[in-house]
């Protein structure tokens, strides 16, 4: 793993992770029998973005990363769980079913969940979770098929992990061979930002869904920010990228 507490920007940061990324995902390819070959295909056109977080910890509010399309496009993100930020949420769209292959890099600690469109978790990189579990190591070996649909990537901290460390990290994205590049640096929320505007009324809604923990909040849980293996709802933010 890459500790990246010393970085003092994100331009940097992102151009160590994906580095990292490139290279830890050659391993994987190398390692894996059978597994999805891919890699650039010719010269790679590069975008990046970058994006203020909701200060909403649930899934309809997840951050958009941008569309999968195979032998196409490669999503990276890059970011980091401040102190005491329970969890990250980011959504993206795969236009045809393949065999995905995502890699990550960063600090230890650090949990990432894969969720269909109607919340169900489908990869898992705690050991203790199960079948979810084989299906992230699946993941990352390219060797798992995701149909086309929206998906979210759900980060937070492994329980045992004090929740006022800071936690920074970088996934990456792609179904075969790419030939664009899309890099979404995505920063801490600024203070007092909500999804709701000037509506006196949803941002009343917004203090009650942003009060307390995702586990004891109720009205968290049912916009998806609850650490069960489902989380309903989804957001309908612009694509950035497109």
């Amino acid at each position: 793993m890459v500790s990246l507490s010393s970085y003092a920007d994100v331009g940097g940061m992102a151009q160590s992770l994906q580095q990292s990324i490139d290279a830890a995902v050659k391993r994987v390819q190398q390692q894996a029998a059978g597994g999805a070959s891919g890699g650039a295909a010719g010269k790679v056109q590069e975008y990046e973005q970058s994006v203020n977080k909701s200060a909403l910890n649930a899934a309809p509010f997840a951050t958009n990363i941008g569309t999968l399309v195979k032998d196409t496009s490669r999503l990276n993100v890059f970011s980091s769980l401040a102190a005491n930020d329970p969890a990250d949420f980011y959504k993206f769209t795969v236009t045809s079913s393949g065999a995905a292959t995502l890699g990550t890099v960063g600090d230890a600690g650090v949990r990432l969940q894969l969720m269909d469109r109607s919340g169900k978790v489908l990869a898992d990189s705690n050991k203790d979770s199960g079948a979810t579990y084989d299906a992230f190591q699946k993941l990352k070996s390219g060797q798992m098929t995701l149909d086309k649909g929206d998906y979210t990537l759900r980060i937070a901290r492994e329980k045992d992990v004090p929740a006022k460390e800071a936690k920074s990290y970088g996934v990456q994205l792609r179904m075969g061979n790419y030939s664009k590049d899309y890099d979404t640096i995505a920063k801490q929320p600024a203070k007092g930002d909500n999804p709701f505007g000037n509506n006196a009324k949803l941002q009343g809604l917004a203090s009650i869904l942003g009060a307390g923990s995702s586990s004891s909040n109720p009205a968290s849980m049912l916009l998806g920010a609850s650490t069960s293996d489902y989380y309903a709802g989804r957001g309908s933010l612009l694509n950035a990228l497109l």
